[in-house]
């Protein structure tokens, strides 16, 4: 296995120091932004964790956007300074300066943009009892300690990998850096460096169980104490088969945004309720609206604003209740199930069919890896349902098995088989452009 870079909190205090000293240098104050666009590495952590640690708000952008998407967001964000792609260059200096114990504030990540145009998610620098009850919050839901070793297996310039590195690097333990995701590396690393703990998206645990089939002795997810799911639905065969695969209740799920965290689910959860995405974290509280839309009550650590956009924070906030524009149901025993994002909501003729329910069917077929289902224009009756898959399955044999186990308006009028469904970075898929991958999306049609 070539060199991994392997990094504890410890080791990143006086790199944390020093980048807060530099920041300070360069006239960038509390409450300011930081912008870098970096690859994972030891120097961006030590940037992200010691501009926090001073109430500098680092804005954390994709190293890879096109020059003029990250000019109209770094624009958008109004650093203090733009390191740019070299967090290391605020490392070299010798001045330190003094740190909090715990970060004052939230990085402020851009939305991923799959419905409309990227926001940025401001929290601002928060009150010292709020910035240790959210460190607290994390690191004791998942039970971080100095035993933990961290395998990221996203990039860090999304929220949710950002966020379980931190957390790690705060309660004592080990981050480790394998760079862009490999499945034979990944696989390597796994079995080789033994990590504790991680987080991914379901895309990960696919390619990675294929592997492991294809070449036996390959993957060994022994060391695992708890791997954390999230940011694509996982389909149920897919989850079972992971469940088989680790140790017994070490895989997790939960249901979040950029924006909040709002649900978690055990093993032991989702065993009970296959399909939910668990019940509500400490401390908060869901329920749905007349809409079938969900809002979650939250602490006052969690709260954050559309930066430069109160028309939509206004949007998203009843009280202390939040809204990202999810769909779902509440049961009584409060376990959480989701339909999809009203932007995804197909009604055809008249009738509101949640692409979620109908995936959840073509998911069970053993011969479909995964599908995403979508709305396309039709003239008779507004929209019509159509689905896309990865698999084995025939596509007659598919529509069979959906007129067989959904009412009429659910049925996909059409199905299509893809090599691959388009995704964003973070492993969500891209439904908006799966009619035009699909050359569905000309004018209405009957």
């Amino acid at each position: 296995m070539t060199e991994l870079p392997v990094v504890s909190g410890a080791e990143l205090e006086r790199d944390q120091r020093r980048a807060a000293a530099a920041l300070a240098a360069a006239g960038v104050r509390r409450g300011d932004r930081v912008l870098v666009s970096a690859a994972a590495s030891p120097a961006l952590l030590a940037v992200v964790l010691g501009a926090l640690r001073a109430g500098v708000v680092p804005v954390v952008l994709d190293p890879g956007l096109p020059a003029a998407e990250r000019g109209i967001l770094a624009a958008d964000a109004d650093p203090g300074l733009d390191v740019g792609g070299d967090p290391g260059a605020l490392l070299a200096g010798t001045d330190e300066a003094d740190l909090a114990d715990v970060p004052l504030a939230r990085p402020m990540h851009y939305t991923s943009g799959t419905t409309g145009r990227r926001k940025g998610v401001w929290s601002g620098v928060l009150a010292d009892d709020d910035a240790r009850a959210l460190a607290a919050e994390e690191i004791d839901l998942w039970r971080l300690g100095p035993e933990d070793r961290h395998l990221v297996l996203s990039p860090l310039h999304h929220s949710a990998p950002l966020r379980f590195a931190v957390h790690t690097l705060l309660a004592g333990g080990s981050v480790l850096l394998p760079g862009p995701f490999d499945v034979a590396r990944t696989a390597e690393v796994i079995t080789r460096a033994a990590p504790t703990t991680a987080f991914c998206v379901p895309t990960h645990l696919q390619r990675l169980l294929t592997h492991g089939e294809r070449h036996p002795g390959s993957l060994d997810w022994s060391s695992f104490r708890m791997l954390a799911h999230a940011g694509a639905p996982c389909p149920e065969p897919l989850k079972r088969a992971v469940l088989e695969a680790l140790p017994p209740d070490s895989v997790w799920e939960f249901y979040g945004s950029t924006e909040a965290q709002f649900t978690v689910c055990s093993t032991a959860d989702w065993l009970a309720h296959p399909g939910s995405v668990g019940r509500a974290r400490p401390g908060r509280r869901l329920e749905t609206d007349d809409r079938g839309q969900l809002w979650c009550a939250v602490p006052r650590w969690a709260r954050f604003d559309y930066w430069r956009a109160p028309d939509k924070t206004a949007a998203a906030w009843r009280g202390d209740r939040v809204t990202v524009g999810d769909l779902g149901r509440v049961d009584d025993d409060g376990t959480v199930w989701l339909d999809g994002r009203r932007e995804d909501l197909v009604i055809s003729g008249g009738v509101n069919v949640y692409p979620a329910e109908v995936e959840a069917v073509l998911d069970t077929h053993p011969d479909v890896v995964e599908s995403a289902v979508f709305g396309v224009p039709d003239d008779e009756w507004g929209q019509r349902v159509v689905a896309a898959y990865v698999g084995r399955a025939d596509p007659d044999e598919l529509a069979a098995w959906a007129r067989e186990r959904l009412a009429a308006a659910k049925r996909p009028k059409s199905v299509h088989r893809l090599e691959d469904l388009p995704r964003t970075s973070t492993g969500k898929v891209r439904r908006l452009d799966l009619a035009g991958v699909l050359g569905l999306d000309g004018a209405p049609r009957r």
